[in-house]
């Protein structure tokens, strides 16, 4: 535009009938040579300047169109449980802060990524605290194809419904079930190698190689399954764990599971004992059908041990059953009966009912208030009330 305006201001002036001495005219063309410089010099930076102003522009949206390879997620749960014991005659009136969990992932690429959860148990720890601070998962997850993914670290058992999906809002009950807490020893992991196969859509297969467990062989928790994680901490390796798992959800409601774990020795080689090779079998249920859905699980023991058969330890097994209904998207109840012995091989009757009835109120779909009440039998006596309060993101 400014190259048009000087162009028709030199056809106005030479077009003029007025007379210009020569020496006028040399010295007009010089300052039309020279305005013609600065002006061509103007419109190369102004160019470049356009330039510069696209390409960063280019930058931005592509960095506000593109999505972070790192993510940051957690959950927590704040507990209230008022549980009067019949038997002692005994009151537990608590406030806890159950769970502060943090995620922590990022993706290499769209095949290999990398995915971490550290945990605060009960708000504090340290010497003469009740809280932990630990690393429940942290492993590397690549894609071979689309049927075969593997995984390299510290990861969740494939077993059981609660062990790898235990948000709070993804289950009902304040606190999480006893059998996948004594039985089924969740939050369960354990550092080893796994691969997933998708044989065809809805039915999928889960191995792993991994730490075991190693149980204590004496004292109170003598031979308890829960007592014998190791989380990875400088653990016994003597004796790996072997697990398998199949997993059917071709039908859409339905999930249909059973998980086996062998261990040649889940004492560790301890000295002084018998080699307790054991076997867990599980299997559970899930089917839903509109606003109803009902879930079952039962998990089983065997370790083929003398001494922990003279404790009666060496069959532990239990079994749950849960139905709820959803009205909407924030409101649901459930009711569950469970049954549990970590001494069925007692002649005595040593297993454990207890039985939740309670209500979830959602008041975003990641965060969630909890009551239920809670009735103990069989070997405990006790009741109460458990009040609730989880979120994830």
């Amino acid at each position: 535009m400014r190259k048009t305006i000087l162009a028709s201001a030199l056809i106005a002036l030479f077009a003029s009938p007025v007379v210009l001495a020569a020496n006028e005219t040399d010295e007009l063309r010089k300052v039309i040579e020279q305005q013609q410089k600065v002006l061509n010099e103007l419109e190369r930076r102004l160019d470049e300047t356009e330039k510069r102003v696209e390409r960063t522009a280019d930058v931005v949206d592509e960095r506000v169109g593109s999505k972070s390879a790192t993510t940051i997620g957690g959950y927590g749960e704040l507990h209230y449980n008022n549980i009067s014991n019949n038997q002692t005659n005994t009151n537990k009136k608590e406030l806890d802060f159950h769970r502060f969990v943090l995620f922590f992932g990022h993706e290499f690429t769209e095949k290999t990524r990398f995915f971490s959860e550290i945990e605060l148990e009960h708000s504090i720890s340290g010497d003469g605290k009740n809280g932990e601070v630990e690393l429940e998962q942290a492993y590397i997850e690549h894609d071979f194809n689309q049927m075969l993914t593997g995984k390299a670290g510290l990861f969740l058992i494939p077993v059981g419904i609660l062990n790898e999906t235990h948000e709070p809002a993804t289950f009902y009950g304040v606190e999480r079930n006893p059998v996948e807490k004594y039985i089924i020893p969740s939050t369960w992991w354990e550092g080893g190698l796994a691969l997933n196969i998708i044989a065809m859509p809805g039915l999928s297969f889960d191995t792993a190689i991994t730490s075991g467990l190693n149980v204590p062989t004496s004292g109170d928790n003598a031979y308890n399954i829960r007592s014998g994680r190791q989380k990875v901490s400088e653990a016994n390796a003597s004796d790996l764990a072997y697990t398998a798992r199949i997993k059917y959800t071709a039908i859409p409601g339905l999930e249909i599971a059973a998980t086996a774990q062998y261990q040649t020795d889940i004492t560790q080689g301890a000295v002084g004992v018998d080699t307790a090779q054991a076997v867990l079998v599980s299997g559970h249920v899930i089917y839903t059908i509109q606003k109803f859905t009902i879930k079952a699980l039962i998990a089983n023991w065997n370790i083929d041990s003398a001494d922990a058969e003279a404790l009666g330890k060496d069959k532990q097994d239990g079994y749950y059953i849960e139905p709820s209904y959803r009205f909407n998207d924030s409101f649901g109840i459930f009711a569950r009966y469970n049954e549990y012995d970590t001494q069925a091989g007692n002649n005595n009757d040593t297993s454990i009912t207890q039985t939740n009835v309670g209500i979830n109120y959602w008041l975003h779909e990641n965060v969630v208030f909890k009551a239920d009440y809670e009735n103990q039998g069989g070997a405990n006596d006790a009741d109460g009330f458990n009040l609730g309060l989880g979120y994830q993101f």
